[in-house]
């Protein structure tokens, strides 16, 4: 397994393109099985491990992904799908590979899924998924690890979600959309990663609205035409990038974003003493302050501070002026990064769902481990703000995951940063790399 070395103290300044979003390309990818067209086109797809495991999911169903000769671009043939069984051994690595039920069931009225496992940030039953499948008219069983969902008709119903789901919302849209009839959710989850699947839905002839921010309505069709969609900005990137600007007391500005999706960051990043410049709908600069203020933070689905911010701002908060309180709201064990920050030098209380941070007069480089994606996120912070000796990430396979070439992105900032092979090849992670390789909540 690689690491990460970081030699921090450097502020970051420059430019940044950010890339497409990963939990937008992921539904989009597999709704693609509904479409009838041998020639669907998705572009700004990020290139990460997540995407490459969704593809092979999709050709283990009989999809044909062809080279486009854009890095960024995938031209998807589903036409010739024979199989219907999402394995262990690819759920297992992403638990997002359980977005395959909606469409498959919508197309070929029948879907095999495996269970998804636990992780290391929280468990996420799929409980909302299959009822909400089971009011559209599906018959489920659950045995043997594996989920089975089939039915001879489905037929549009109200759903209601006791708590916004996001995966669960995309597996009804993509399920109801070729139904008989008109399907409602409500309490739908607002994030802007659904209504770009929507928009793509919509583009090839589903019709799709939302009517109100947590209610979806979706008249049913009979068939999709051709899938051609270029996916949004990812917004958890971004806002990575800002506070990386923040925490080294930087310049950096940032294109290719959606300002709009990241309205809680900049007023986050702008409290605790960053200057955000807004050039356009798509880009902005970001200031790092010598003094970094601290900052109350409480994370709760979108439109609210994103727990996928989570730890990049509890980072942040280690070199503040005073004491905050972070409280994580969406996931019920987020906080495994606390014992490696507080490695660097941090000083972090937990209580139940609570972080106290202190902040410290400086951080100093040391060797962690990261648990999961955002984890990871933090900790490559944590290490460019040290200003004392070197910090080693281990584990980065989970960076991987959600960030495209992130330290050739800082290095072009000016970062001190290198990827390295682990020297031991026989460490936990390099035996089981999908040892706590997912991330989960209670409402994705």
């Amino acid at each position: 397994m690689d690491k990460m070395v970081i030699e921090g103290g450097f502020p970051l300044v420059g430019e940044v393109s950010i890339s497409g979003s990963k939990n937008a390309s992921l539904p989009i990818i597999v709704s693609s099985i509904m479409f009838d067209g041998s020639d669907n086109e998705i572009d700004n797809v990020p290139d990460l491990e997540d995407i490459k495991t969704i593809k092979k999911l999709l050709i283990s169903l009989g999809a044909e992904i062809k080279e486009s000769g854009q890095a960024d671009k995938l031209i998807i043939n589903t036409s010739n799908i024979n199989n219907y069984d999402a394995p262990y051994d690819l759920v297992k690595t992403m638990r997002a590979s359980v977005l395959v039920l909606g469409p498959l069931l919508a197309k070929y009225k029948r879907a095999r899924v495996s269970l998804p496992g636990g992780c290391a940030i929280g468990a996420r039953p799929i409980d909302f998924h299959l009822n909400a499948l089971k009011l559209l008219g599906a018959t489920v069983e659950v045995d043997h690890g594996y989920v089975d969902v089939y039915a001879d008709k489905l037929k549009g119903a109200v759903i209601n979600f006791p708590i916004p789901s996001v995966t669960g919302t995309e597996n009804v849209i993509m399920a109801a959309t070729l139904a008989e009839g008109t399907t409602i959710i409500k309490n739908a989850a607002r994030e802007p990663e659904i209504d770009d699947m929507i928009t793509a839905l919509n583009n090839g002839g589903a019709e799709i609205k939302r009517t109100e921010p947590a209610v979806i309505a979706i008249n049913g069709v009979k068939k999709l035409k051709r899938l051609c969609h270029r996916v949004l900005p990812d917004r958890i990137e971004a806002g990575t990038f800002m506070a990386a600007s923040a925490i080294t007391k930087g310049d950096i500005f940032l294109k290719n974003i959606n300002v709009s999706h990241l309205k809680s960051v900049i007023e986050k990043l702008s409290e605790a003493g960053a200057r955000v410049i807004i050039n356009s709908s798509s880009s902005m600069r970001v200031k790092g302050s010598k003094v970094i203020k601290s900052v109350d933070i409480s994370t709760s689905p979108y439109p609210d501070f994103p727990t996928d911010m989570q730890a990049q701002m509890m980072a942040l908060m280690t070199l503040s002026s005073g004491l905050c309180v972070i409280s994580e709201n969406v996931f019920e064990n987020r906080f495994m990064h606390v014992a490696e920050l507080i490695r660097l030098g941090a000083n972090i209380k937990i209580r139940n769902n609570f972080a106290i941070v202190k902040g410290a007069k400086k951080l100093s480089g040391a060797e962690v481990m990261a648990t999961d994606l955002r984890a990871s996120a933090s900790l490559v912070l944590a290490g460019l703000a040290s200003s004392d000796g070197l910090t080693t990430v281990s584990r980065i396979y989970h960076l991987d995951r959600g960030y495209e070439k992130m330290e050739k992105k800082l290095a072009d900032l000016g970062a001190i940063i290198s990827r390295v092979k682990a020297s031991d090849p026989l460490s936990a992670e390099a035996e089981n790399p999908d040892f706590n390789d997912t991330a989960c909540s209670k409402s994705a």
